[in-house]
């Protein structure tokens, strides 16, 4: 018998036998090569088309593949150049809690903003009222200070979202310091000065926008002076992102719009290196996870090389990333289904490096956000931090052969964005001649048709929708004040995801609460459960997208059973549901003795094929099926029930 540690030995698979050295975990295993996998694919697929079924593409047509190696990894990596974060080692949580404060009034906003701090935030979004934008209202440096009461300044970070009053906002806040007693030069404050964002996104300026870039350079440098600790000036991505723009046009506004505050700063006297280290640099992140994390890494690329082409040395501070779980991904109807949004949101920021993240919460669509909305918001992130940790691994998604692909394929995307911007004058031209929002139009075109078509669903929306009270009720958003200033550049309007599909619920609100009753579908479900499930199912919750009720059954055993029951449900409408074997049989009869018994509009779930002509000439007048675009037929459906 063979002593133990030798049989040991002989099994062991992870050492080499003869010489007892490590052996590669696969080392019992052929490597296989691409050409091998496609050939099973192809097997699999059984001869269809690999682009169309394997391969996907993002917003800016770069490919998501099936499958990565290790060849597909570019030889990037470490801390230089800053893709995988600017420290070798992660500190504290990872990043700073900084949820945002909209109370209308002074005192109401210190309350939410010290239940902030108390609930775990350290950081606070102070979003105040301003021409094109409501928040709290504060009219003097008296306001400010009340705001300010009880915070502790040299602890928590303070951001001042004033848009177009950014100045004036920070005018209050030095006021409110002195007054409160603070030392400047201690307060983290975060100033936010942003002309470019504002001109982008009403399309006002008060001054001709290179002016109001020269102007805020020199109000920076003089706040810089008081305030040592301070972050003046704001380079926002998020509007481009709020108004649709794919993730590398994102990336390019935020670089061009990098370089001409640079510039202005040099003009001022800054050089590179204190410029930087003054700018925040503001990004959407949304639900699509690993394209976040991507998004965040490309951009601390890009802005390094930006920094190293304007003569910054590699140690330079680099301008923080803040970033905020995107406002277009939120829906109005079931907003609840928000929460899984924000919180894969906030996996990506944290996985992608941000140094602040702000969560808005659940309800932000659809008006003020209450206690318990805002809880859940903060509360988000502490998970993810104390709980889940997520923030105590530099760059989790480092080494991925995916992740790192995909990085470098939009870093490069949105690169190429950016120098075209620049050949054509740099951010402000762009703006100016209306081309990013013509460029913004084709990517919102594009993807409005995949979310109308079912290709990007939005659950709870145009999939799963809940047809009946979600439960929910806020108080609306106040008015804000117009725009100030000349009007010099069409907007970047906002654009929501769901919208089209909110329209169509709210047109059938109204139409209920006119009429006392939802406009509503007899289902004809012929044969057993099993024949009709799967298609009784789909076209309830396809027909309850634009607020249609549905009359369902367990089944009609016949043609005639079905039409007895559809003349007494009282309603016009019918849609004929079954499998394709079923159809065959009484597809056909069924449609002829519906429109027998008087229904004005007769459809069917599913593509018809070449039956379409018999089934047109037996009274068929449309079909429902998943790939058609739902928001044109669901609209000229729900005019018709509603006429």
């Amino acid at each position: 018998m063979l002593p133990t540690s030798l049989k040991t030995l002989v099994n062991r698979r992870d050492r080499d036998p003869m010489t007892d050295t490590p052996m590669p975990l696969a080392a019992d295993f052929p490597t296989a090569s691409r050409e091998e996998w496609l050939k099973l694919v192809d097997k699999a697929l059984k001869g269809g088309d690999f682009e169309r079924r394997m391969v996907s593409r993002t917003a800016d047509s770069l490919r998501i593949e099936p499958l990565y190696t290790r060849a597909d990894a570019p030889k990037a990596g470490g801390v230089t150049p800053f893709v995988r974060g600017i420290g070798a080692e992660t500190e504290g949580m990872g990043w700073s809690i900084e949820q945002v404060v909209v109370a209308g009034t002074p005192d109401a906003a210190n309350a939410a903003a010290l239940a902030e701090l108390e609930g775990g935030a350290n950081g606070l979004v102070l979003r105040i009222a301003a021409p094109g934008q409501s928040g709290i209202a504060i009219a003097s440096g008296a306001d400010m200070a009340r705001v300010l009461a009880g915070i502790y300044l040299d602890y928590v970070s303070i951001v001042l979202d004033a848009g177009a009053d950014a100045e004036r906002a920070a005018g209050f806040f030095r006021e409110a310091i002195a007054a409160l007693g603070k030392p400047a030069d201690r307060v983290s404050v975060r100033f936010d000065i942003d002309p470019i964002g504002v001109a982008a996104r009403t399309g006002h300026s008060r001054l001709p926008l290179d002016a109001a870039i020269k102007a805020a350079a020199a109000s920076a440098k003089v706040l810089k002076d008081e305030f040592a600790l301070a972050r003046t000036v704001l380079v926002d991505g998020r509007i481009a992102h709020e108004a649709g723009a794919s993730e590398a046009q994102e990336l390019a506004v935020i670089a061009a719009s990098l370089v001409a505050y640079l510039r202005a700063f040099d003009a001022a006297g800054v050089d590179v290196t204190a410029a930087l280290a003054q700018i925040t640099v503001a990004v959407s992140v949304d639900a699509d996870q690993f394209l976040g994390i991507a998004k965040l890494r490309a951009l601390r690329r890009i802005i390094a090389r930006i920094a190293e082409a304007s003569g910054a040395g590699a140690a330079v501070t680099p301008p923080r990333i803040a970033a905020t779980t995107s406002a277009r991904m939120m829906t109005k109807r079931d907003p609840w289904t928000n929460m899984l949004r924000t919180t894969i949101a906030t996996a990506a920021a944290a996985f992608g490096g941000a140094d602040a993240v702000t969560v808005l919460p659940y309800t932000w669509a659809l008006g003020m956000p209450d206690s318990f909305a805002l809880r859940i918001a903060r509360n988000t992130q502490l998970v993810a931090q104390e709980e889940s940790s997520l923030g105590r691994v530099t760059d989790p998604a480092g080494g991925s052969w995916y992740v790192e692909k995909l990085t470098d394929d939009l870093a490069h995307a949105a690169w190429s964005l950016f120098q075209s911007i620049e050949r054509q004058g740099g951010i402000v031209s762009v703006l100016a001649s209306g081309s990013l929002v013509r460029d913004i139009t084709h990517i919102v075109k594009d993807r409005d048709k995949a979310i109308a078509t079912g290709k990007q669903p939005l659950t709870g929306t145009s999939a799963f929708p809940l047809l009946g009270d979600d439960g929910v009720t806020v108080a609306p958003w106040p008015a804000a004040a117009p725009p100030v200033g000349e009007a010099l550049i069409e907007p970047l309007f906002a654009h929501r995801l769901a919208a089209p599909f909110e329209d169509l619920r709210d047109a059938a609100d109204a139409y209920t609460a006119e009429h006392g009753k939802r406009p509503t579908v007899f289902l004809a479900s012929l044969g057993t459960i099993a024949d009709h499930t799967a298609r009784t199912t789909w076209v309830k919750n396809h027909l309850a997208v634009a607020g249609i009720d549905t009359i369902v059954s367990d089944g009609y055993a016949s043609p005639a059973e079905a039409t007895a029951a559809f003349k007494g449900s009282h309603v016009t409408t019918a849609c004929i549901c079954s499998s394709d074997d079923v159809y065959k049989l009484h597809a056909e009869a069924t449609a002829k003795a519906l429109t027998e018994a008087g229904a004005a509009r007769v459809l069917m779930a599913g593509r018809p094929g070449d039956q379409e002509p018999m089934l047109r000439a037996a009274g068929v007048d449309g079909f429902l099926y998943a790939g058609q675009n739902a928001v044109e037929t669901l609209t000229e459906l729900q005019h018709e029930l509603t006429a």
